[in-house]
């Protein structure tokens, strides 16, 4: 069998690199320099030089703030490269694996948002990624669509990494806890996706790690993992000025998921714990 992987020098693109090696399959692996995935003919051209049997489509514009100010740009990305994707693999019945967000939900429900509920995104980011969703459906049924949440995992544009970059600088991290959803480790998201695979699923699915916190309360035990002496400080969203409104609650159930896998998907403290065996 051989992949196709998009957004290959991302967080998730390096890990599905990392697993699909340990696999032994097939992999071509394509960064935005070279592919750019809102243009319809290199997309096609590029799916007819490789002619791979699955697509993991990795590549996302995630910089919620810059959103806002051109939505273009996440547009081309998150909507246009996913629909463009699925036109191309429609006409080569390739299975197209897709990577959305928790935030296509407003975050108002005050309960674990299932894959039967209406999505209502409320920032430009949240927009681009549900037309993503909603392009792809329309353009071919033989796909999957994960949505994940606050994602970590190799690389720099994570949580987890900033805030141990922040560690180094000042002693007081002051961290929001009114933002509330799961944090999800690459390895787990990686590791359910071929699972998922070989079990032939097809459709929607919310693939997060199991329980919920704020981004304080995943500061608070990631630095005491660490065992840094940092003082870590609740506050309110309002103490960091965005041009992007984020959710209160967009924790996800994954209990669609984990009964079609029958597993048991790990908590988001075991995640944690693994990431920091890699930077330690």
């Amino acid at each position: 069998m051989k992949f196709l992987v998009t957004g290959a020098n991302g967080q998730l693109g390096k890990e599905f690199q990392k697993v699909l090696k340990d696999f032994n399959y097939g992999i071509v692996a394509l960064g935005k320099e070279d592919l750019d995935m809102a243009d319809l003919d290199k997309v096609k051209d590029a799916i007819s030089r490789y002619n791979p049997d699955v697509i993991l489509n990795c590549a996302a514009y995630n910089f919620v703030e810059m959103a806002e100010e051109d939505f273009d740009i996440a547009y081309n990305v998150n909507a246009a490269g996913p629909r463009n994707l699925a036109f191309a693999c429609r006409k080569k019945k390739i299975l197209l694996v897709h990577f959305s967000t928790d935030y296509v939900f407003d975050g108002t429900k005050e309960d674990f948002y299932t894959e039967q509920d209406r999505p209502g995104p409320i920032n430009n980011y949240g927009k681009s990624k549900l037309l993503g969703e909603e392009f792809l459906k329309e353009e071919s049924d033989n796909y999957l669509i994960f949505r994940l949440s606050w994602v970590f995992g190799e690389g720099k544009q994570n949580f987890l990494y900033k805030l141990l970059e922040w560690a180094k600088q000042k002693r007081v991290l002051k961290i929001v806890s009114d933002q509330i959803s799961v944090p999800t480790f690459t390895g787990d998201v990686a590791s359910i996706t071929m699972f998922a695979l070989n079990k032939g699923l097809r459709g929607l699915y919310h693939l997060t790690s199991s329980g919920y916190a704020s981004r304080y309360e995943v500061a608070r035990y990631f630095i005491e993992k660490l065992s840094l002496d940092n003082l870590v400080l609740p506050v309110s969203s309002d103490y960091f000025p965005s041009p992007a409104r984020r959710p209160y609650f967009s924790a996800m159930s994954n209990l669609k998921l984990s009964k079609e896998l029958n597993i048991d998907i790990p908590d988001w403290r075991l995640g944690i714990d693994r990431y920091i065996k890699t930077i330690t």
